[in-house]
């Protein structure tokens, strides 16, 4: 039952903030208010009812802290690709070795 209501929840979810981002101008925001934010927030609904509001909250800042250590791979990547020319591959790839780093001090220093 539970996988049911997490279908319909995040099926809702995700066509909310869908039609929220086909709002936008310009329209590279799309993808980024479709995707994780709205699972994200499904997620955390859905842990509310399960687990409860602790949890979630335990979640949540783990939440932020996964995207913290993003927008540094993600940084890293621009970098390589920019100034050093690197392709889109070799420069994700290179930069997994900077989200490792951060995800791994984020949780040494807070979440453990």
């Amino acid at each position: 039952m539970q996988i049911v209501f997490r279908f319909i929840i995040g099926g809702l979810v995700v066509s909310l903030f869908a039609a929220f981002a086909d709002a936008l101008k310009p329209k590279s925001f799309a993808g980024l208010f479709a995707a994780a934010p709205s699972v994200a927030i499904g997620t955390l609904g859905l842990t509310i009812l399960s687990e409860g509001k602790l949890f979630a909250a335990t979640e949540a800042r783990s939440m932020i802290f996964g995207a913290l250590a993003l927008f540094f791979y993600t940084m890293a990547a621009m970098r390589l690709m920019m100034r050093y020319k690197l392709n889109a591959a070799p420069a994700a790839f290179s930069a997994i070795a900077v989200w490792m780093i951060c995800a791994m001090g984020i949780w040494y220093v807070w979440l453990r």
